[in-house]
């Protein structure tokens, strides 16, 4: 059997490693595909296809990973097989990025009124393309001494409630669900459990999102164990939705999680990626 990651970050938004990088520990991983996710962005599609491509044994799907808001929660939506080309997809993306991009400003200016020195510069580490996040304020603050782990890092000053934390802008569901959708992608429901719902909580979440374009959710996570998997299954299949996974992999900003096997178990058959390929035709 073959297998699969439909959730994989590149040095394009918040991962460690370049895309090549990326498809070549996903082939060293024995992964048949793999998708291309990177937080409010495309950026690193061409270079993983155009990579990928000299290679027999290995295919990139384009893809990207959406942040929105949920009765006041940020929730993510992946979005595979989008149209990494589409002008109107792409000058909407521009238009996130420029609103984290401000957020991001504003954290950095409150660091540094409260006597921490950090600059844009460090957080973008040599990429000045990268989407930043959260987890390069965690990388930078663990460099400078400031914090001992990146959890620490979010505990004291990232998180949400924290002093230096800055909501994103509240973004929607039905707007990034509409990108999605006029891009040629299928949404999916990125980890639902990582939002500390309940099981109640997750379905009424998909009865609200289905109306609006979600085609599926993940099932298949690094942290889930086989209850969680079969449950999440178990809704998904009762409301007629696709079921994806991925391991979220990040390189070196999570070193506890590898492409394609997450903590070592994780396992995602390439029949799941045949159905969602053909509700895309």
């Amino acid at each position: 059997m073959k297998y699969i990651d439909l959730h994989v970050h590149s040095n394009a938004s918040d991962g460690s490693c370049t895309p090549e990088e990326v498809v070549d520990l996903a082939r060293e991983a024995g992964l048949r595909y793999f998708a291309l996710t990177d937080h409010d962005t495309v950026a690193g599609v061409e270079q993983a296809i155009a990579y990928a491509d000299q290679f027999k044994d290995i295919d990139v799907i384009p893809g990207t990973e959406l942040s929105c808001y949920y009765r006041n929660r940020e929730i993510h939506i992946v979005g595979l097989f989008v149209d990494h080309r589409d002008p109107e997809f792409l000058s909407a993306l521009k238009e996130l990025e420029i609103a984290r991009d401000n957020r991001n400003k504003k954290m950095v200016q409150n660091f540094v009124d409260a006597g921490i020195d950090l600059t844009m510069e460090e957080l973008q580490h040599g990429n000045p393309n990268s989407i930043i996040t959260r987890a390069h304020f965690a990388r930078v603050l663990v460099e400078k001494g400031i914090c001992r782990t990146k959890d620490e890092a979010f505990d004291k000053y990232l998180g949400i409630g924290c002093t230096f934390y800055l909501p994103k802008p509240q973004v929607t569901p039905e707007h990034v669900l509409s990108m999605i959708c006029k891009a040629g992608g299928v949404a999916i429901l990125a980890h639902p459990y990582s939002y500390h719902f309940s099981r109640s909580e997750v379905e009424a979440l998909l009865d609200n999102l289905i109306p609006l374009g979600l085609s599926g959710m993940e099932c298949y996570y690094s942290t889930y164990d086989m209850g969680q998997t079969q449950e999440l299954r178990s809704i998904a299949l009762s409301r007629n939705l696709l079921v994806s996974g991925g391991s979220d992999f990040h390189g070196a900003v999570k070193p506890d999680i590898s492409i394609g096997v997450g903590r070592g178990n994780l396992r995602i058959p390439e029949k799941l990626l045949t159905m969602i390929w053909d509700s895309h035709k």
